[in-house]
């Protein structure tokens, strides 16, 4: 199964029909050997279909559950191919995802960023501890070490699609606003991004279940928690 564009883990019956918990939610991992699970609404989730045949040097699987229910067989794993996120945009390899989140404690105060990057099959992650600093700075931070875990140099002309819950950084990044403080920082990425094929911004919303924003979160406050003690 897919979720916004992603292949998943999802759990279901030997039919392949989703298993749904009490409230009607579906089971999904990023990765098998993933310890935690997401619960999204099933219609968020879509057949990995069509497409995927066009890509069956990639496989991944699905997520089957090994224990069936009472009265059925146990459960069985089946292979999903990899489709191209691009394909119908045209654009070789479809977007580079580069999910990205800012944590602070306090305002000013110890800063974190967390970024993940999707492209295709492949995932990268990156949690680092910043300094002190503000909010803005962290998730402004977390863009630009996006871009370049992406591959900012890169001559493909892949679009980058970044993904952020600061409605400040895709303001002062991509509609015009203009910022009073941060102003080297802010110049420095829009040189970064304009030297992109295409970017597009993405706004999402925080602590709202979005499973990569969750991800980026996790990784930016651990970064923040496991910081150089003085």
């Amino acid at each position: 199964m897919r979720f916004k564009g992603g292949l998943v883990w999802v759990r279901a019956d030997e039919a392949g029909a989703l298993v749904l918990d009490n409230d009607g939610r579906a089971e999904m991992k990023y990765r098998e050997s993933d310890a935690k699970s997401y619960r999204p609404s099933p219609g968020n989730l879509t057949p990995d279909s069509g497409e995927a045949a066009a890509l069956p040097e990639a496989p991944r699987e699905v997520l089957r559950s090994e224990a069936g229910e009472a009265g059925k067989r146990p459960e069985k794993k089946t292979r999903a191919h990899h489709a191209a996120t691009g394909a119908k945009s045209g654009l070789p390899g479809g977007a580079i995802e580069i999910w990205t989140d800012g944590a602070c404690s306090g305002n000013p105060g110890p800063m974190g960023l967390g970024v993940v990057v999707i492209d295709g099959d492949e995932r990268r992650e990156v949690g680092e501890y910043l300094g002190e600093g503000t909010n803005n700075i962290a998730e402004l931070t977390a863009i630009e070490r996006g871009i370049e875990l992406g591959g900012a140099n890169r001559e493909d002309g892949r679009r980058f699609r970044i993904y952020t819950d600061s409605s400040y950084a895709i303001g002062v990044l991509s509609k015009g606003w203009k910022a009073k403080a941060n102003q080297e920082l802010i110049a420095r990425i829009k040189r970064r991004l304009a030297a992109l094929p295409r970017v597009e911004f993405v706004k999402v919303a925080g602590h709202a279940g979005v499973p990569e924003n969750e991800r980026c979160d996790e990784l930016a406050t651990a970064a923040v928690l496991g910081r150089p003690r003085r």
